[in-house]
């Protein structure tokens, strides 16, 4: 859908039709939006990052993985932290853990340590002013 033009993703976070909010799913949907983002941002083609000569020197069958070319411009691809895209003997030895086990880790670990920015105190002041004027509309002590 993002690549037909939307540019809201609605629900992050949420389960069970919006009723639940988990952190551990805000935590996977943040991974979801940046790749979305990734992509939407568009992916550059051209001569260097298609390798044609490269390839074609390899050989249909050879491993063109392993080019310096290749290695020079792997990094720029979408980088996902908590997708485990390694070999299942390796992430078998480092403990097998799932995506939810990974996430939750990772929401856990940003509400233990998370110090947000204190607010601008013009801003704060604006902002208790904007609720103050509407408790008085609708009445509210």
């Amino acid at each position: 859908m993002a690549l037909a033009g939307a540019s809201i993703i609605y629900g992050a976070g949420m389960i069970e039709s919006g009723v639940t909010f988990d952190c551990a799913q805000l935590v996977m949907d943040n991974e979801f939006a940046k790749m979305i983002k990734f992509v939407v941002n568009g992916i550059d083609v051209n001569d260097e990052l298609l390798m044609v000569d490269e390839i074609h020197k390899v050989g249909a069958f050879g491993d063109f993985l392993s080019l310096d070319s290749t290695y020079r411009h792997m990094r720029e691809q979408s980088q996902p932290r908590l997708l485990d895209r390694r070999v299942r003997e390796e992430w078998q030895t480092d403990g097998a853990t799932d995506l939810y086990t990974r996430s939750l880790a990772q929401a856990r670990e940003i509400i233990e340590t998370h110090v947000p920015e204190p607010l601008d105190a013009d801003i704060v002041k604006e902002m208790r002013a904007f609720v103050q004027a509407a408790d008085q509309e609708r009445g509210v002590q």
